[in-house]
């Protein structure tokens, strides 16, 4: 008789066993990376379509009514909603429009997750909810240029992502001038790449895109990296024996680089859904001013949306990296 070798069912059992244990494991780390890259593409293909619609307009100012009493309550608000049937929409495909009063009928989840999952956040439904500084950058006197509070309101797309729009009528047309970053916004888009789905998360499904200028604008669409790069040293320098800030960021991590000055003002607008910590920094930005050791470089104040031309030997300016 021949003898016919094989498994006994305890090592079968045995076996799928540790194949579900490994799955388990493994699985919700691919599961992500998956995602990741799947978000990742989806933001850039948002970013280059909104760039080219954008791009076609001839002003992304003036649209909408927003109107004010004395003590400086809203009485008529059409800006944002006009601006994206009026503006937005004859360059964009949009399949749902939703005021501000109804911006969760666009997929606007009522809470995200600020980066890194530090903390839960409503989510803004006004300029001054999104970045209270945008109204007069902590000062009193309010004299930093012209800010409207106006109400967001929202639309979805045809590839499906919802999108919140915050828009500044007033936006200057000026981009020499960068005294404050509040009068060069124009509009700040957060999306929401799958709707309420989740995770509804800052740096996953959720971001913001940011057009600056009036005229002849720059879209930018930066994504923070977790944390700062603090500099104990000069951020800046020609001598090779020390971290300057062009390669502070490949320290970091190879998927990163610095941010110019369009996407720093954009980081500051959307601060509130960063981790940027309870003390506002003076950030550097990796626009350049004058080159050699003693140029300078520009930098903002997230105390108030303020910039200046940084000396770039100076110290004690953090980095906020972005993803490539």
């Amino acid at each position: 008789m021949k003898k016919f070798k094989g498994f006994t069912l305890a090592e079968v059992l045995i076996t799928l066993a540790i194949i579900g244990i490994v799955a388990a494991i493994t699985l919700p780390s691919l599961l992500v990376n998956v995602n990741e890259k799947a978000w990742d593409a989806q933001r850039k293909a948002l970013h280059a379509r909104l760039t080219q619609a954008i791009g076609q307009m001839n002003t992304l100012g003036g649209y909408g009514t927003y109107t004010e009493d004395e003590d400086g309550t809203a009485t008529e608000d059409t800006a944002a909603e006009s601006f994206i049937l009026d503006a937005l929409s004859k360059v964009y495909k949009i399949n749902n429009v939703c005021g501000p009063d109804k911006l969760s009928s666009c997929g606007i989840p009522s809470k995200i997750t600020t980066l890194n999952g530090t903390s839960e956040l409503t989510f803004p439904t006004k300029m001054s909810e999104l970045n209270d500084k945008l109204l007069n950058g902590g000062r009193a006197d309010g004299e930093i240029g012209d800010m409207a509070d106006t109400k967001a309101a929202a639309f979805e797309t045809v590839n499906g992502e919802s999108i919140a729009v915050f828009y500044n009528p007033l936006c200057s047309a000026d981009s020499n001038n960068w005294q404050y970053i509040t009068n060069k916004m124009c509009v700040n888009f957060i999306y929401d790449l799958n709707g309420t789905e989740g995770p509804n998360q800052v740096g996953k499904d959720v971001g913001f895109i940011t057009a600056l200028y009036r005229n002849n604008p720059v879209v930018v669409a930066p994504i923070p990296h977790e944390k700062d790069y603090e500099t104990s040293v000069p951020s800046y320098s020609d001598n090779d024996e020390i971290v300057d800030a062009a390669t502070a960021c490949k320290i970091m991590g190879k998927d990163l680089r610095m941010p110019d000055r369009h996407e720093v003002a954009s980081l500051f607008v959307n601060a509130p859904l960063i981790n940027f910590g309870d003390n506002p920094h003076l950030y550097w930005t990796g626009s350049i001013v004058s080159s050699g050791p003693s140029g300078h470089a520009w930098d903002v104040a997230f105390v108030n949306g303020s910039t200046s031309f940084g000396w770039k030997r100076n110290t004690l300016k953090p980095i906020r990296c972005i993803k490539k």
